[in-house]
């Protein structure tokens, strides 16, 4: 075992302790959610609840769940992440793949149309008519299609498509391609059976990019959908938030309104936690890939 000098040790001191700083600073905000959100909340609001949980109560948790339309929300945004986030993902890696082939002619000008979309959008206005004249108002498929829960991109993320592709061109060697051509192997299937299997670590990366922009989609679901049994997860979880705002107990006398303010920050807190739950579930899965999906895909070999 090599011994470390006294400057590497400073050195290493001076790293764990910013390390440790940028933790605290990320694991904290986290954690103090989750007492919150079981605690009295006249103590968090007066600024009692540091470490521990203090007035312990399942209040918001308990109007949370007994709303009727919660399970309905749930289902409705499992349904949309899963498949959006297949569709998505099934066109932009073989968007990606294509683009990362040496042999596809005009694929820098096809680079130059996609880049070019994300830098310049219709707007809110030009979205919403175009929206509607493809019939895709008040339907299912106006949470599908989406690409990251974003209205702006139909179907695929040009971001997400550049960061495959860099990863293709930088882990898929050629010559692996014209080994498989000169045994007879098409296109399709080397896709199929060779790229894929080698690119967990970007798929992991894309899932979770999408799968995230799915379920956290709330604006262009608000825009877009008018029937309630098709809102998604975080537009129920706005309207539980609504109705124990604004009730008839606050016209009544000063101190109901502010038992039902208090009840309000609660809930909020388990809001929190409640539309958190399936990517914390998620992202474990994933996380060994994760990192290096993102490095090798951001990085222009």
């Amino acid at each position: 075992m090599i011994a470390l000098g006294r400057q590497d040790r400073v050195f290493n001191g001076v790293v764990y302790a910013l390390l440790s700083l940028v933790l605290l600073a990320v694991a904290y905000p986290l954690f103090f959610v989750v007492i919150a959100s079981v605690s009295d909340p006249f103590l968090v609001n007066r600024g009692l609840v540091w470490l521990l949980p203090r007035g312990v109560t399942l209040e918001g948790y308990a109007r949370i769940l007994q709303h009727e339309d919660l399970l309905r929300g749930y289902r409705n945004s499992l349904v949309y992440a899963t498949v959006g986030t297949a569709l998505n993902l099934s066109l932009t890696l073989t968007a990606a793949y294509a683009l990362s082939r040496r042999d596809l002619r005009g694929r820098n000008a096809f680079m130059l149309y996609l880049t070019f979309t994300i830098f310049f959008t219709g707007g809110l206005i030009p979205t919403y008519m175009l929206i509607r004249s493809l019939g895709l108002y008040n339907s299912f498929w106006i949470m599908v299609l989406p690409a990251g829960g974003s209205a702006l991109h139909l179907t695929v993320s040009v971001f997400n498509i550049i960061i495959a592709r860099t990863f293709f061109m930088n882990t898929i060697p050629q010559e692996l391609l014209d080994a498989a051509v000169i045994d007879g192997c098409s296109d399709l299937r080397f896709f199929r059976t060779v790229v894929l299997p080698l690119s967990g670590a970007i798929v992991a990366v894309l899932m979770v990019f999408y799968a995230v922009g799915h379920w956290n989609g709330f604006f262009h679901g608000l825009i877009y959908l008018r029937d309630r049994e098709r809102f998604p997860l975080q537009l129920i979880l706005r309207d539980i938030l609504i109705q124990n705002t604004f009730t008839e107990d606050m016209e009544i006398d000063d101190e109901n309104a502010l038992a039902a303010m208090m009840l309000a920050e609660s809930i909020k807190y388990g809001m929190i936690i409640v539309a958190s739950v399936p990517m914390l579930v998620l992202y474990p899965f994933v996380q060994k890939h994760y990192v290096r999906g993102v490095m090798i895909g951001a990085i222009k070999g």
